[in-house]
């Protein structure tokens, strides 16, 4: 009986913050992670940066995380208050965010096959790479609108559940800042990975990613688009 109560009071109702900071860190991890899906999109990013330097693609692989990072975190904490200022609604961000990702998937499906990573060498210029960093290899390519969307949904949903606090604020900060992570470290080795698998079946993956891209541009469209046909 002594034993019984004592193990009941030491077992209080009140979770540990540790365990919410925990959470709120993995349910960002669990949801935007297969949306970036930066393994995925490595065949891309080394198609669209063919002729750079290892040294040059580690800087831009920095970038480009760095910038994933700050979409993130705008789109987690003042998203929702940035498309009520301009008064444009989450399906109408993926109708059109759709549609740009349907584009750069179809401009890598339609190039030639000296275009890739095999093909000849061109001289090439670390600074006009610099300047794509943001647009398009951070944005559609890394984080497009599927992330961005649910992004800026997992920061409805926090805030108006609990509020902003502390430790809610970091285990979101912390999540982000592992997928920020993640996509340095396959932009990074990419090359690496290029060379594992060789010329032939890297031609193979590439036009198979960038099919999948056009068809992930499709899905994101058509959501928006169904969505907006329900509320006519």
């Amino acid at each position: 009986m002594y034993y019984g109560i004592r193990a009941r009071t030491r077992n209080p109702a009140v979770s540990n913050p540790f365990d919410e900071l925990a959470r709120d860190t993995l349910l960002v991890v669990g949801a935007l992670f297969p949306i970036v899906n930066p393994l995925g999109n490595t065949p891309i990013f080394l198609t669209l940066t063919r002729g750079l330097s290892g040294p040059g693609r580690a800087r831009l692989a920095r970038a480009i995380a760095m910038n994933g990072l700050a979409l993130i975190v705008a789109s987690i904490f003042i998203g929702t208050h940035i498309l009520a200022f301009f008064g444009v609604s989450l399906p109408v961000v993926q109708v059109g965010g759709g549609l740009l990702v349907v584009s750069t998937g179809w401009s890598l499906l339609r190039r030639s096959d000296d275009a890739q990573p095999g093909g000849a060498k061109e001289p090439c210029r670390e600074d006009d790479f610099m300047r794509q960093a943001f647009y398009p290899l951070t944005m559609p390519l890394t984080v497009g609108p599927g992330t961005i969307a649910v992004a800026i949904t997992l920061g409805a949903n926090r805030s108006g559940a609990s509020g902003w606090k502390l430790l809610p604020i970091a285990g979101l900060l912390i999540g982000a800042a592992a997928i920020a992570v993640s996509i340095y470290l396959s932009y990074r080795f990419a090359e690496s990975l290029a060379q594992a698998l060789g010329e032939s079946a890297m031609n193979v993956v590439i036009r198979l990613s960038s099919f999948i891209l056009v068809c992930i541009g499709v899905q994101i469209l058509w959501n928006g688009l169904s969505t907006l046909l329900k509320s006519l």
